[in-house]
């Protein structure tokens, strides 16, 4: 990859890669590709909101947060940024068993923005321009470029579309409506006519985001404080602990008299008089659609988070609406906290267009344009992580393009970022895709704390993931790998821990026991029983860098290795059918042994293996018996 960058006289610019779109999608694929060698050019409408938050300002969530520390083991970079700017960081799903536990964190938004920055501009091969592209260019069935509002070409072999919200974006405000991709930005037009044109299919979608709210109107004594968490978890395996000043949010819920406002505002809500027509998120919706969808609840839960260090603005989660802003303001004035609210901007949807993601291979590349990739929510996703691992997938892929190499695939039990981007390309989407842990049928596998153990060693074989993460990983995979051994081969007898089991209400020993089965347990912990045992706590204070991770990480091991075995056994079998090779080897239109709704989506989705066309919506298992059968298996 030894292009040169050049500037003709005509405006010709020259790359390996290019991506299209500064958001969390563009900014991972666009460090992605630089990383693997591939000379990159980022090209943004705005290079002073790179990577906005344009919803909520918090990265991860339930799912959502596995998702980042999978970006962060494969050498992405949201992990890193997400804990230098975190204002507040809390692990969900802590009362559960730890295949579900989800980091979450508040960031400050304005320095998420910068932190970004910072990360591009100190990124080898990495070019940023500010332009809007309107035109991809194309040589017959192959992406060569793209041209932008201001007559420039910019040629590159492979493509990469993260253009969010902004494809002939729509903004509604009650009856309002205003052209945008998202408040006082404007739309991208004509890209998805350059696109469609080629016999990509476009849809629409919808999305909305709630009121900007002055904390100085707050009467946050009628609100419940909700704390963060310090103690040592956060989203990079490799980023210092968390530098800003941590912040509350704080919650509340809406009552009887603000519901009465909102429905008498429903005639002028453009998701119900006909104004909008595309599909919303079922699992984000607004307020108004609250109350349709459960009109005998009587309140619904808030939360009003801060949006910095810095600022007076909070952003109120719960409460995303596009009824008219005297609708919006005057029912938050009928909740006590917010009975003086100011504003600084209203909720609003927004409108935009999407491509089917069943047209794409598992390398997030085109399969009708060649060197064309999308990522985003141009894919029909919703949320920053869900982008931001799709443009890091798109990113390594478009690199990997250049140089001819073999596709980096993640399996479905190897990564959620691999059961998404199974899901969009096998089953398509009828409304914005949201990752959840229930999508994963290997959640034991897919654990936050073990991101690393599943990707770091394969995302360095291939250029993704830098020495460094590599080195820190295998260090730490030495040091659990030690700490395990030391609990095998160490006994305790009765009398060195009986009374203390006892104090806790769990059995006490009758005789040598293996250390290993004591962590086991569930009453008991690693650094429980250091506090029993001397030898067990001298053996641990031999790790300092990073140690409660690692103890965590070991533990976790330790407690669930009879599930973990079992789910990959699991695992190993559906790999059978994903060694089986079905791509060009039937003619789905004349196998009338098939179901007509199972002939009709192979032949549209022409899946590579005989586990994706089991994944796929109207396959059923007989179907699935006959193509073994057909294939003499």
């Amino acid at each position: 990859m030894d292009t040169k960058y050049t500037l003709t006289m005509n405006f010709e610019m020259k790359y390996d890669v290019v991506v299209v779109g500064g958001g969390h999608a563009g900014c991972e694929a666009a460090v992605a590709a630089a990383n693997m060698g591939a000379k990159t050019c980022l090209v943004t409408m705005d290079m002073n909101k790179i990577a906005q938050m344009s919803c909520n300002p918090a990265i991860g969530g339930i799912a959502k947060g596995q998702i980042v520390r999978e970006i962060d083991a494969l050498g992405g970079e949201m992990g890193r940024v997400t804990d230098a700017t975190a204002i507040q960081f809390r692990m969900l799903n802590r009362s559960k068993g730890p295949a579900v536990w989800s980091p979450r964190a508040q960031c400050d938004r304005g320095k998420y923005i910068w932190q970004w920055r910072t990360t591009l501009d100190n990124t080898p091969l990495l070019d940023v321009w500010q332009d809007q592209v309107d035109e991809l260019l194309t040589k017959g069935k192959t992406a060569i470029g793209v041209h932008t509002i201001w007559g420039v070409n910019i040629y590159a072999k492979s493509i990469v579309i993260t253009a969010g919200t902004f494809l002939n974006g729509l903004m509604h405000i009650g009856r309002q409506m205003v052209a945008g991709g998202r408040i006082a930005e404007p739309a991208a037009t004509h890209l998805t006519e350059s696109i469609t044109q080629h016999g990509i299919r476009s849809w629409r979608m919808k999305t909305g985001t709630p009121v900007r709210i002055d904390k100085r109107s707050v009467h946050f004594e009628d609100m419940e404080i909700q704390p963060g968490e310090t103690d040592f978890h956060q989203f990079s395996f490799m980023a210092p602990q968390r530098v800003l000043k941590q912040l509350p949010c704080w919650t509340c819920n809406t009552n009887a008299q603000v519901h009465k406002i909102l429905n008498s505002g429903l005639p002028e809500s453009p998701l119900y008089n006909g104004q909008i027509k595309s599909i919303g998120p079922r699992y984000c919706p607004s307020i108004e659609t609250k109350l349709v969808t459960f009109p005998d609840k009587e309140q619904h839960p808030l939360f009003l988070e801060p949006e910095g260090e810095d600022t007076n603005e909070m952003y109120l989660n719960g409460f995303s609406s596009s009824l008219p802003m005297h609708t919006q303001i005057e029912a938050l004035r009928q909740i006590p906290a917010l009975r003086d609210v100011k504003v600084y901007r209203p909720g609003y949807a927004i409108e935009y267009d999407f491509f089917d993601p069943t047209q794409l291979n598992h390398s997030l590349e085109s399969k009708i344009i060649e060197g064309l990739f999308f990522a985003g929510q141009v894919n029909g996703t919703t949320g920053y992580e869900e982008a931001g691992g799709q443009g890091l997938v798109a990113g390594a892929n478009a690199a990997i393009h250049c140089s001819g190499g073999a596709p980096f695939v993640m399996a479905r039990d190897e990564s959620y970022i691999g059961v998404l981007v199974d899901d969009l390309v096998t089953k398509g989407v009828d409304e914005p895709y949201r990752m959840f842990t229930s999508r994963a049928e290997y959640r034991i596998l897919l654990r936050q704390d073990d991101a690393d153990a599943r990707l770091t060693e394969r995302a360095y074989q291939i250029g993704l993931a830098k020495t460094a993460r590599y080195e820190w990983w295998m260090k730490k995979k030495k040091n659990i790998e030690e700490i395990e051994q030391f609990c095998q081969n160490t006994s305790v007898k009765p009398t060195a821990i009986n009374s203390a089991l006892e104090s806790i209400g769990t059995t006490p020993l009758h005789g040598s026991t293996k250390l290993i089965d004591l962590i086991s347990r569930p009453q008991l912990s690693i650094n429980q029983l250091a506090e029993w045992l001397p030898e067990l706590s001298t053996f641990l204070s031999n790790f300092n860098e990073r140690h409660e991770e690692i103890i965590e990480a070991t533990e976790i091991r330790i407690k669930y290795k009879g599930y973990i075995e079992r789910e990959k056994m699991v695992a190993e079998k559906m790999h059978r059918l994903e060694n089986i090779k079905i791509k060009g080897k039937f003619n789905y239109a004349e196998m009338h042994q098939l179901s007509t709704e199972a002939r009709q989506k192979l032949e549209a989705i022409n899946p590579e293996t005989l586990a994706q066309a089991s994944r796929i919506p109207g396959v059923s298992p007989s179907d699935i018996n006959v193509m073994l059968v057909l294939m003499g298996r």
